[in-house]
């Protein structure tokens, strides 16, 4: 398979699909955050792919890409200490 944008971008596609049906069927707490990373590591293939194929962009593609990362590390650490929360006051 050559190194083309389109292949990167098929990719991309599935994955945020895999990760949005995810976040649509499961009701469990940890699933959903995990299928929103999914969704968001897709979001991040993209933004390098578009970096890496269109001349001129240099290193933008990923400082952004970086930049969801830290995002997407906080909405993790935030949602976890939420779904932690709600089980130690539904548990008592």
């Amino acid at each position: 398979m050559s190194d083309s944008l389109d292949a990167y971008l098929v990719l991309a596609g599935i994955l945020f699909a895999i990760g949005s049906f995810g976040f649509l069927a499961r009701r469990n707490a940890i699933s959903m955050l995990m299928s929103i990373e999914l969704m968001l590591n897709a979001v991040n293939l993209s933004i390098v792919a578009f970096g890496a194929f269109i001349p001129g962009l240099g290193a933008q593609g990923s400082v952004i890409a970086l930049m969801v990362m830290a995002v997407a590390a906080a909405e993790a650490t935030v949602g976890l200490a939420i779904v932690i929360a709600i089980y130690r006051n539904k548990r008592t």
